[in-house]
């Protein structure tokens, strides 16, 4: 039971941090997350490179730790095909992200259900797999049964809060 609801858990971050990544027309240097940049030949974190910061609701900051590593991160950047151009100045790179239109608001909904579907399969697997452990067991059917409901109630209450968690994203997404 508890190492179900432990691996619920983690679906439920896993979710979140998928989420995170879905940008929302505001700068959010999670969006960075998942971008690796070639530091001396080792791909590295492009947080570990550079510091990022949102100076406006609409931009980004990415100010390397070592300029000659510039040419890389915008490399990077351009490689993650995140539909941003990014600018160098020089000194840091300016990411401008722009205004979302209906469709691709439409298009980032979309996306963001089938994150919550991928969660709630995830989820399943893990009842599944819970059940299974539970009949293997050969507990008396009375407790077996118990056991069996237990386990339905929580996929029950892990499965509402992925639902709350894209119907957010989705408000969020929509939000002119």
């Amino acid at each position: 039971m508890d190492s179900a609801e432990k691996k619920m858990e983690q679906t439920i971050e896993s979710l979140k941090n998928k989420l995170l990544n879905i940008r929302a027309g505001r700068a959010n240097p999670a969006m960075l997350n998942g971008i690796m940049v070639n530091f001396y030949g080792t791909p590295t974190p492009i947080g570990s490179v550079a510091n990022i910061t949102v100076p406006e609701a609409k931009q980004l900051f990415i100010k390397p730790y070592d300029k000659s590593t510039l040419k890389d991160i915008e490399r990077a950047i351009n490689e993650a095909n995140l539909g941003i151009a990014p600018t160098n100045n020089g000194e840091m790179i300016i990411l401008t992200i722009p205004d979302l239109t209906e469709d691709r608001r439409r298009e980032y909904v979309k996306q963001a259900k089938s994150i919550g579907e991928e969660a709630k399969v995830a989820l399943r697997n893990i009842r599944q797999d819970a059940n299974n452990n539970i009949k293997k067991e050969e507990y008396p059917e009375d407790e077996e049964k118990m056991y069996l409901e237990e386990i339905q109630e929580l996929i029950t209450k892990y499965n509402k809060i992925v639902d709350e968690e894209i119907k957010v994203k989705e408000q969020e997404l929509m939000q002119v």
